[in-house]
């Protein structure tokens, strides 16, 4: 049964994906923080370069599609190491300091 709040997908048409003007390109993220409620999971991407950070993305979304992220990111990763090697993960900050956000 289709979700009310979203329109139902017609088998075998493409999806036309729209982007914003503003929107021209990318941005590099090396840190995320997640928060998460029953009903969504709410994920902020910054990138952090000392002495400071910004905020570069935020994500909300629900349990059900944050799964299925997770799952083609999985198989993307996969796919990835499969061709180029293992990738290491990458080391976590020092703990020298909490990162979060300050009044000015």
């Amino acid at each position: 049964m289709p979700n009310e709040n979203q329109p139902a997908l017609s088998a075998g048409k493409p999806q036309e994906i729209r982007i914003q003007d503003n929107f021209a390109g990318g941005e590099y993220a090396n840190a995320m923080q997640i928060f998460h409620n029953k009903e969504e999971f709410i994920l902020t991407f910054m990138n952090i370069l000392p002495p400071a950070g910004r905020v570069c993305g935020k994500i909300i979304t629900n349990p059900g599609h944050l799964k299925r992220m997770i799952a083609a990111l999985q198989d993307n990763l996969a796919k990835y190491e499969s061709r180029f090697g293992k990738v290491e993960e990458a080391q976590a900050p020092q703990e020298s300091g909490e990162v979060g956000f300050r009044d000015k």
